[in-house]
């Protein structure tokens, strides 16, 4: 395309990028203002950040009557809950068991050396897991999942499979310690299965859910070098170093190994990972992930509301994606794997041979190393610490 009509594109599409500063848009390469060196060095991405900080807290006031004043406190120190023997053992084993038996339409990616996998949990899929279905109606799952995402418009909702050393690639980039996007969001998991450090679990920063003045320098600071990290950073979901997370005064990453039956739910500003795995595994974990537009000051008030919507927005995003990545506006990493069981070994493209990965859903009296309490709180950042540049 030539100079005119990239900068005829560009003319017309001013409005809408000029509207997406107003958004969930976290993308410095595709947004010429949210990348724009000039305001930036004003501070708009350290604006945004400090912003939605500030409305996800007003949001979650107003939540905060659905969840026990010591899940409260726990998760405003450290951004994460961890839970073990969550569901009552009766309701976990028929619950893990309508899973294990399930087949349903699946997608998967392939990220470096691991293929995750996900199984989204539509009204027909749930129709046929009661028990599943029972839990993610439940008002106290709502009202925990809720009060973490800071809105009342419902997560995303999947089986997760992740088979880590399965495919032929570089190191799996969700290692690397990161922030999910410059606002507050939730991502939560029940663990199906042990996870054992060495099988890679979930790993979090404590406290680094919390924009500090040292972490809005820190803001600043990359979305003035966007074009010199990674691809992910260019789109937002920016990558740091333990070095510079004890810069900024954080404390060490916990990692969450857990038994099954544990679930874990963290604010994914926080800096977080997937943990190493030292060896091929899978885990299974029942999925949710809530986002919405971080500036919207009340907590419901969205289509996703409605049932109907709500329980069918993974299907209908994804389906929106095929869309524009056939008409060439967009990509879509997600391969469509068909009808699978959680438990089948990879199908997707660039995914190696089955036999690195186990057979049947283990029964979880295994050997994984246990939550040991919650995570310690982080050390914290005195007030109005001028950051060393």
């Amino acid at each position: 395309m030539g100079s005119w009509p990239r900068l005829a594109t560009r003319i017309l599409l001013a409005p809408v990028h000029l509207a997406a500063v107003a958004s969930a848009s976290r993308s410095f390469g595709r947004n010429p203002f949210l990348g724009s060196d000039r305001l930036n060095r004003w501070g708009l991405h350290a604006r945004r950040v400090a912003v939605a900080q500030r409305l996800a807290q007003h949001r979650r006031e107003r939540l905060a009557p659905a969840l026990p004043a010591a899940d409260r406190e726990v998760f405003e120190r450290d951004g994460i809950l961890v839970k073990p023997d969550f569901l009552p053992p009766e309701s976990f084993a028929r619950l893990r068991a309508e899973i294990a038996a399930l087949r349903a339409p699946a997608r998967e990616v392939v990220q470096g050396d691991a293929v995750s996998r996900l199984l989204p949990l539509s009204p027909a899929v749930l129709e046929r897991l009661p028990e599943t279905r029972a839990l993610v109606t439940s008002p106290a799952w709502r009202g925990l999942l809720d009060y973490v995402a800071s809105t009342r418009v419902g997560p995303l909702l999947f089986i997760q499979t992740i088979y880590s050393h399965a495919a032929l690639g570089e190191e799996d980039p969700q290692t690397v310690l990161h922030s999910d996007t410059f606002y507050p969001s939730m991502k939560c998991w029940l663990y199906l299965q042990d996870v054992p450090a060495e099988d890679g679990p979930f790993v979090y920063v404590p406290g680094s859910h919390r924009a500090t003045p040292r972490r809005l320098w820190w803001e600043r600071e990359r979305s003035l070098s966007w074009r010199q990290g990674d691809d992910h950073s260019r789109r937002g979901s920016l990558r740091v170093t333990p070095a510079m997370i004890r810069r900024l005064g954080y404390g060490e990453p916990v990692t969450c190994a857990a038994r099954a039956n544990t679930l874990v739910i963290a604010d994914t500003y926080g800096f977080h990972a997937r943990g190493p795995s030292s060896r091929p595994s899978t885990r299974v974990a029942l999925w949710a992930q809530g986002r919405r537009n971080p500036f919207l000051p009340w907590t419901g008030f969205s289509p996703t509301t409605v049932r109907a919507i709500g329980d069918r927005q993974a299907v209908l995003f994804w389906k929106l994606t095929d869309w524009l990545a056939h008409r060439g506006l967009g990509r879509q990493p997600w391969r469509d794997v068909g009808v699978v069981n959680p438990m089948d070994p990879p199908l997707g493209q660039g995914a190696t041979s089955p036999a690195m990965v186990p057979g049947p859903m283990p029964a979880g009296k295994g050997s994984a190393t246990p939550v040991a309490g919650t995570p310690k709180p982080a050390a914290a950042v005195p007030p109005g610490a001028a950051p060393v540049p």
